[in-house]
């Protein structure tokens, strides 16, 4: 076999792989039997290989990368499947803690985001009023200390934050299974399954030399303890992003109805996906606004008919909390305040530090002050001339300066799309071992992790996390100012460097 051939078939074995961890938690939520989980994996990781190798899932350029790269990426990928393999254990049967993302913390064994879904979702259409705090705390929990969480078997019951038409999604699996622990596997499978897809449409946009380096390059989302920790408590985020990509790669290829669609249901689940948007707005995309209006207003109908006026009139009354802060009750732990990644959260980082008047009030003002320079900063972006394998980048910058609008964005959350930004970037400029070396450098950064019920100062931990969240903002404004400096260059096949180098690395 030629060392082409066998690039193709490392990566078919990867992909397969991972697709096939994925396969395994659906089969054994759809059917209960782990035999037939294992024989559905099996299948699905023979079909995916078959399809790299039949070249067509995946294009590759075996020139476009140098042997550094090659033993980053094999490295990776390795210690991502066995992560992921890990994960799937816990995730079909959760005694098995040591399984778990991190064993030695209770609380991300038990933290389930998911949980919230599930009840919301179950709860819908008897129950007005889903924020109702009474579904997802205990009846003794105090509004002045830390949050007392029901429990749904061995996970704590997250609150539900998110606008009615969400529920869209977890009410469709409860067809499937009504089962929680059945539902859980179900949403893991769909979560890294949608997640896995979008890293690959993404790297075919790119080109094929590109697009073989970010494709290189992606295990290091996966094997990122961010992502990790997503996966396992099932949170909605890094699916949110992996869809609004999915949901303009469309676009690009004139699928607008199916891009529509996703970027209707993402901006009426999430909110922040709506500077995609105004980024199409401004750049006179009308048909993909058009479609993604029209799907907005179907998804709105369909929830209608689902849950009621009521849910969106429960939503209506809640949503100024969600705004302000105040329905979050994470500041109500000094430990959670202290690794949230949002702009608007740093008035309550100042509050660790004694600095007075740091409350919710300040934290509106400053939250509506960046909502404007984050406006400022995608019309800019929007109005620049782009190439077509630079627009990815652009939009997942876009979609960072948008969640860091939210009040809480813990870093499990807020790290995802600067990690894969940061692959995009590098996949994007000159492979060199320098390159290389700087991007392993923001990824280590990116991972700086600690679980809330470890003992630490919140002084401290506040200060750790700076370190990431400088990271973030920093990896996001290189990706638009880079846009900017090249927007007068001619048209190439590949995507012009941008710059990762630090001195330490010259």
């Amino acid at each position: 076999m030629n060392q082409r051939g066998l690039m193709r078939d490392l990566v078919g074995g990867a992909l397969g792989g991972a697709g096939g961890i994925f396969a395994y938690a659906a089969g054994a939520g759809l059917t209960g039997s782990r035999l037939a989980a294992a024989l559905i994996s099996a299948a699905a990781t023979a079909l995916i290989f078959r399809l790299v190798r039949a070249r067509r899932m995946v294009t590759l350029d075996e020139t476009a990368c140098f042997p550094a790269l090659k033993i980053v990426s094999a490295l990776a990928t390795v210690a991502a499947l066995v992560q992921l393999t890990r994960l799937a254990i816990f995730i079909v049967d959760p005694a098995q803690v040591a399984s778990s993302f991190i064993p030695a913390s209770k609380w991300e064994a038990e933290h389930s985001c998911l949980s919230a879904y599930f009840v919301a979702a179950q709860a819908a259409p008897a129950t007005p009023n889903v924020y109702d705090d009474a579904l997802y705390s205990q009846p003794n929990d105090d509004p002045s200390g830390l949050r007392k969480a029901r429990m749904l078997g061995p996970f704590k019951i997250d609150v539900f934050e998110y606008p009615p038409p969400f529920l869209l999604l977890p009410r469709a699996l409860l067809w499937l299974t009504s089962d929680f622990l059945r539902f859980r596997m179900l949403w893991f499978a769909l979560n890294g399954g949608v997640v896995l897809i979008a890293l690959l449409a993404v790297a075919r946009a790119l080109g094929p030399a590109a697009g073989t380096r970010a494709l290189l390059l992606s295990p290091l989302v996966w094997v990122a303890l961010p992502t990790i920790s997503n996966l396992q408590k099932g949170n909605v985020q890094g699916m949110v992003i992996a869809l609004s990509m999915l949901a303009m790669v469309l676009f690009e290829r004139r699928r607008f109805a199916a891009g529509g669609i996703l970027l209707a249901f993402v901006t009426a689940s999430k909110l922040y996906p709506g500077l995609l948007v105004v980024y199409l707005l401004v750049r006179r995309r009308w048909k993909a606004v058009a479609w993604t209006a029209a799907a907005g207003a179907a998804l709105a109908v369909l929830t209608l008919i689902d849950l009621g006026w009521a849910a969106y009139a429960a939503f209506l009354e809640h949503l100024p909390g969600l705004l302000g802060g105040e329905a979050f009750p994470a500041f109500r732990n000094p430990a959670a305040t202290a690794i949230n990644f949002s702009i608007p959260g740093l008035v309550f980082k100042l509050k660790l530090f004694g600095l007075p008047g740091m409350g919710f009030g300040a934290m509106k003002i400053v939250g509506w002050v960046y909502t404007l320079v984050a406006l400022a900063a995608v019309v800019f972006a929007a109005r620049r001339r782009l190439r077509d394998d630079e627009q990815p980048l652009v939009w997942l910058a876009i979609l960072i300066l948008a969640t860091l609008r939210s009040p809480f964005l813990p870093q499990a959350y807020a790290a995802i799309p600067p990690l894969w930004l940061l692959t995009l970037m590098a996949a994007g400029g000159v492979a060199t071992a320098r390159t290389t070396g700087a991007t392993l450098a923001a990824w280590l950064a990116l991972n700086i992790y600690w679980p809330t019920d470890w003992v630490i100062d919140p002084r401290l931990l506040a200060t750790l996390n700076v370190v990431p969240q400088t990271v973030t903002i920093i990896v996001a404004a290189m990706a638009l100012r880079a846009s900017d400096q090249r927007s007068g260059t001619a048209s190439t096949s590949e995507p012009a460097a941008i710059n990762l180098g630090s001195p330490f690395l010259r």
